[in-house]
């Protein structure tokens, strides 16, 4: 797609929400980081429904550990994958600790040596609550970067290098939030809601005439 088309894509999603953010509740960095983690997987909404009560009883480092690895699950038992998360955040909770006096870190070298702590948890981290203008890749970004024809990718490592790249700089902030929220509402795995999307006419894909 063409530099001028791209501004153009993004002009319009600015349009329909011009300061988005995440759909995690939160109400720290940690607690962030900790429904970034959960949310591997799994749904925004499921992962707030878990976490309302868990953060009410545990929001620190040594909150979770009090806790410990079968007294998080029971919080977290409804999110997939519930039992690898749950024991990659105590390892989390005690990295922070024994690394970072319980203090989570600010740059991406440091959060990606924490457990349960991949490319992408990192990205979207900094991105939501430190505003670093870098573009994380879910399942919703890579589908609605390929669709569109915003690049040509076969996995979410080379999407990221593309769309860092490709997107002007002016709309890196919140082009990972737009590209989600698209992806979440309008344009689905299933069935996307063609009708309904106003970057139709800049979409190279088939699925304009569903």
């Amino acid at each position: 797609m063409p530099p001028s088309k791209i501004s153009e894509v993004f002009e319009v999603l600015k349009k329909q929400n011009s300061s988005p953010i995440t759909e995690l509740n939160y109400r720290s960095d940690f607690t962030l980081l900790v429904a970034i983690v959960l949310s591997a997987q799994a749904t925004d909404v499921s992962v707030n429904k878990a976490t309302e009560k868990l953060f009410m009883v545990a929001a620190t480092p040594k909150a979770i550990l009090k806790l410990g690895e079968d007294g998080l699950k029971q919080y977290i038992k409804t999110i997939g994958l519930y039992n690898s998360k749950a024991k990659n955040i105590i390892r989390l909770c005690e990295s922070l600790i024994e690394r970072h006096n319980g203090k989570v870190p600010d740059n991406y070298e440091q959060l990606r040596e924490l457990a349960g702590v991949g490319s992408k948890t990192a990205n979207v981290f900094l991105n939501c609550y430190y505003k670093v203008p870098i573009i994380a890749v879910d399942t919703h970004v890579f589908r609605v970067a390929n669709r569109l024809g915003l690049c040509k990718t076969k996995n979410a490592d080379e999407t990221e290098k593309k769309l860092n790249k490709i997107i002007p700089e002016k709309y890196r902030l919140y082009a990972h939030h737009w590209l989600i929220l698209h992806g979440r509402y309008i344009c689905t795995a299933r069935k996307p809601k063609c009708r309904e999307c106003v970057i139709r006419e800049y979409c190279k894909s088939l699925c304009k005439s569903w």
